[in-house]
């Protein structure tokens, strides 16, 4: 946000429309809206929303928040400078996961920026996914091994590999313009997961 964003003077920030898709309870929206940015947020939870508005409200700041599937968004062609998904289109199968890239790809304006944080398959938890189903070859049904991290997410996750989500953003017509791995242990080193940092501009 900071290298794209950041050098826009405060007056002019309003013009500026970011949406986060799957905001939850806000906790990434809210900074997008003090920082003077007209924020949109979409989630396919009611309670998730009303959580967010909650969250605006204490921090006095204010967005448009809309329940909508992230997979098939209802917005204008061209309406966003920016699309923001932080840990939260992972739920989405691969073929989910083809609609929504397009989705992106329609709302976002020309020049305009997708931000992704997202699992990779180089985490433990996938490669070593012990009795949970793959619903395609980047998606578990869930995460059932207990030592795993997120163990107890019992709805689809998915990964992908760094060079994969490079691959397919190009295809859905991006220029991928920074590829970076975030990575950290849980159960005291002993387990692994790794996310992809991504940023890639609807050329």
């Amino acid at each position: 946000m900071g290298r794209n964003f950041f050098n826009i003077p405060n007056e002019e920030r309003s013009e500026i429309k970011i949406l986060e898709t799957g905001c939850g309870s806000g906790a990434n929206l809210w900074m997008i809206a003090r920082e003077g940015f007209n924020a949109y947020g979409v989630d396919i939870s009611q309670e998730s929303l009303n959580l967010c508005e909650q969250m605006l409200n204490h921090k006095e700041v204010s967005a448009t928040l809309q329940l909508q599937d992230m997979s098939q968004m209802i917005f204008p062609e061209n309406s966003f400078n920016a699309v923001v998904d932080i840990f939260s289109s992972y739920c989405l199968t691969k073929e989910q996961s083809e609609k929504y890239l397009n989705s992106i790809k329609k709302i976002l304006k020309r020049g305009g920026v997708f931000f992704s944080y997202f699992p990779s398959k180089r985490s433990d938890a996938y490669q070593f996914p012990e009795n949970a189903e793959f619903i395609d070859t980047d998606t578990l049904s869930s995460i059932t091994r207990k030592d795993a991290a997120f163990f107890g997410q019992n709805y689809p996750f998915r990964f992908i590999h760094p060079k994969e989500y490079e691959s397919k953003l190009r295809e859905f017509g991006f220029e991928v313009r920074y590829c970076e791995i975030v990575g950290r242990t849980y159960n005291k080193g002993q387990e692994y997961f790794e996310f992809v940092v991504i940023e890639a501009q609807k050329v």
